[in-house]
C-alpha cells in the first residue's frame, strides 16, 4: 500500500516560493505517475501538475504553467512541486498523489494528507 507525505507547506509573501515534498513508503515511486493537487475553501479540488513515469512527460494547469516545476528524486523515493512567483490565488491545501495504472491519464488511488499554503502579505 502506498503511503505519501507531504511536506514544505506555509506562509509565504507575494512573489515568493515554496518547494513541496511528497515522500513514499511502501512502494518505489519510479514506477508511479505523481500528481499534485490543491483546493482552496469553496473551491473544487484542482490538478496543477503531473509526472507520468511511462513516457516521462509532465502537465500543468494554465493556472501554474511558467511558475510551477514538478519533478522526482527517485532515489529519495520523493516528488516535488516547486512553486515560484506565487500569487494570493495559489492559496490551498496541496495534495501529492501517486497512481501506477492510470495517474496522469486517468485517477489517482493513492492520496497524501495534504499541506496548506498560504501566499499572503
Amino acid at each position: 500500500q502506498v503511503q505519501l507525505v507531504e511536506s514544505g507547506g506555509g506562509l509565504v509573501q507575494p512573489g515568493g516560493s515554496l518547494r513541496l515534498s511528497c515522500t513514499a513508503s511502501g512502494v518505489s515511486l519510479d514506477s508511479y505517475d505523481i500528481g499534485w493537487f490543491r483546493q482552496a475553501p469553496g473551491k473544487e479540488r484542482e490538478r496543477v501538475a503531473c509526472s507520468s513515469y511511462g513516457d516521462d512527460s509532465t502537465y500543468y494547469s494554465d493556472s501554474v504553467k511558467d511558475r510551477f516545476t514538478i519533478s522526482r528524486d527517485n532515489g529519495k523515493n520523493t516528488g516535488y512541486l516547486q512553486m515560484n512567483n506565487l500569487k494570493p490565488e495559489d492559496t490551498a491545501v496541496y495534495y501529492c498523489a501517486a497512481d501506477q495504472i492510470y495517474g496522469c491519464y486517468g485517477h489517482f488511488n493513492s492520496w497524501g494528507q495534504g499541506t496548506q499554503v498560504t501566499v499572503s502579505s
